[in-house]
């Protein structure tokens, strides 16, 4: 994917002056480098799109690499949905794809590098006790014991570590930088550490694994990466990164760090999803109230929505969160373009048309999308007995209620229009069951030859011809615009909204939508957008709402006008 319409901001700055300083002789080279341990979410399309946009837009190269350093964590599902997510948001790294298992024996050799310079010792200490020493962002760490070892011991204890001497934990092997740095990232971080774990991509080759921080800048540099970019978390990292290139002697990418992509009534936590999925708030990781990408896109989001809803917030040096009503502004400004119109009732109400010819059947023209006449039209078909919204009709109206009410005349939607004359009532609950009314067979197509005017026009489905459909709704899954904000003591969880999905299991929709293949979109008139579910089989068809038709975004920009 080309972004040629991609905006300006820092990062394309840094990467045309290294152009026109012939930086690494001219070549744009960057990678996405996802962690195999679960399913990317919205805040890795910003990454993504970053990451390949750039290099698309300068002629050079992206790869996708999983960083795969914990096999406890990480699993072959993870390695799928991230190859197809990737794909599915429209960017390809051709024939590179890389892991960073495949370096396991050049980051070992790199390590013995260290510990032969002296930059590199085994310890004995304790996870806990290592903490311990470490410090704190006010006081500096302490030495580990361990940490004068001669060189030859370090060597032979290395050497053993990897020939699977000694159970986990007993010993790790750290960098020797500096225990007083004010960046407690260079306190003598941990490089390798003894894990007898079997690994997805490696099998049990292993037993000792790197530490991400270690593998990480050793990976782009072997790479031949030219511009490492990622999100802001990995500022206080970079000199680490540094440290060890510039210990290695080998090619250092500059790394460029960028805001990350949040909203409003979201999380962006792989920890989060889970604990979300373990105590059935939600389904699983494509659950559509979760913004991870498989979740966006069995809820009906484009990747061309989310894409330019990362334009529209661009590309810049301080974290912000974005309002929600955007990325859904983008969805729908999508949505309105590449959608087919459909009819599609909700909540079913029987509408019987009693001077309407009983075995009569008709077809009307309708349009698949007025935004775009190439869309064509469809037939739709129109009988005696029709289903409306249960909304759509009040036997008291309230005020300024225009739709159908006793003695009131409103249009159906391409067909006629229709004046209410009573209704039949549910006799042990009193609960109206079916509408009765009758219809002006001169208002063909919805226009009156006397140019009369009605106050409102709804839509149906024709009973006879209706497909019974289950449709889920879904609300925010947060009832605060900041999870995070709760009481003490509390946590996000306590801010989950328990009502966000509503299934609605006998809805009625027109026999357009037969066949439906899942994840094809529609504009369902009056009430929303919708995607059709993989749950959908033969017999079954599933939709899910993806976003209603209004637009909250253009009331915010109003607002801010």
């Amino acid at each position: 994917m080309t972004d040629s319409t991609a905006p300006g901001d820092f990062i394309r700055d840094i990467v045309r002056q290294d152009i026109s300083n012939n930086k690494n002789g001219g070549r744009v080279h960057t990678r996405f480098p996802p962690e195999p341990n679960g399913y990317l979410h919205i805040g890795h399309a910003k990454a993504i799109w970053i990451s390949f946009g750039i290099a698309a837009e300068f002629g050079g190269k992206c790869n996708l690499r999983f960083d795969d350093t914990n096999p406890v964590k990480e699993e072959q599902e993870y390695i799928d949905a991230i190859i197809r997510d990737v794909h599915w948001l429209g960017f390809d790294w051709e024939d590179r794809l890389y892991y960073a298992s495949s370096y396991f024996e050049q980051t070992y050799q790199y390590a013995l590098q260290l510990i032969e310079a002296g930059k590199a010792y085994i310890d004995d200490l304790t996870a806990e006790q290592i903490r311990e020493y470490r410090g704190t962002l006010t006081e500096p760490g302490k030495p580990s014991p361990y940490r004068d070892r001669p060189v030859a011991e370090n060597l032979d204890l290395f050497k053993r570590m990897r020939a699977g001497e000694f159970p986990d934990g007993l010993r790790v092997l750290r960098a020797k930088i500096d225990m007083a740095s004010p960046n407690i990232n260079m306190r003598d971080p941990v490089m390798y550490r003894i894990l007898h774990a079997t690994h997805p991509h490696t099998g049990d080759a292993w037993c000792i694994y790197p530490m991400y921080d270690w593998a990480h800048g050793i990976e782009d540099s072997i790479e031949g990466i030219t511009h490492s970019l990622c999100s802001l978390e990995f500022e206080d990292h970079r000199p680490l990164y540094d440290w060890f290139l510039d210990a290695l002697g080998i090619h250092h990418p500059q790394q460029i760090e960028f805001a990350r992509l949040n909203f409003t009534y979201t999380v962006m936590s792989k920890r989060f999803f889970k604990r979300m999925i373990d105590e059935g708030i939600v389904r699983g990781f494509d659950d559509p109230r979760l913004p991870t990408l498989s979740g966006l896109r069995r809820r009906g989001y484009s990747p061309e929505a989310l894409i330019n809803a990362c334009k529209m917030i661009g590309v810049a040096k301080t974290n912000s969160t974005a309002d929600l009503a955007l990325l859904e502004h983008c969805v729908r400004e999508d949505l309105n373009k590449n959608s087919s119109r459909v009819m599609g009732v909700l909540r079913p109400l029987r509408l019987v048309i009693d001077n309407y010819p009983e075995n009569q059947v008709e077809e009307f023209d309708a349009l698949n999308n007025p935004e775009n006449p190439a869309a064509g039209a469809r037939k739709v078909p129109f009988s005696r007995v029709l289903y409306i919204e249960q909304d759509d009709f009040r036997e008291v109206p309230p005020p300024k209620y225009y739709r159908l009410s006793p003695g009131r005349e409103i249009r159906l939607r391409y067909a006629y229009f229709v004046t209410c004359t009573g209704v039949t009532k549910d006799p042990n609950t009193g609960e109206v069951i079916e509408v009765h009314c009758t219809y002006d067979p001169a208002t063909r197509g919805g226009d009156s030859p006397d140019h009369r005017k009605v106050k409102s026009t709804i839509h149906w489905v024709s009973a006879a011809h209706a497909l019974e459909a289950e449709v889920r709704l879904y609300e925010k899954l947060f009832t605060k615009e900041d999870p995070g904000d709760v009481e003490e003591g509390a946590d996000f969880m306590s801010n989950v909204n328990r009502d966000s999905l509503e299934v609605l299991p006998s809805c009625r929709i027109e026999p357009f939508l037969a066949g439906a293949a899942p994840g094809s979109r529609y504009q369902f008139e009056r009430m929303g957008y919708f995607c059709v579910d993989p749950d959908t089989a033969p017999g079954k068809l599933v939709f899910n709402r993806t976003v209603s038709l209004r637009d909250d975004w253009v009331k915010v920009q109003k607002q801010q006008e």
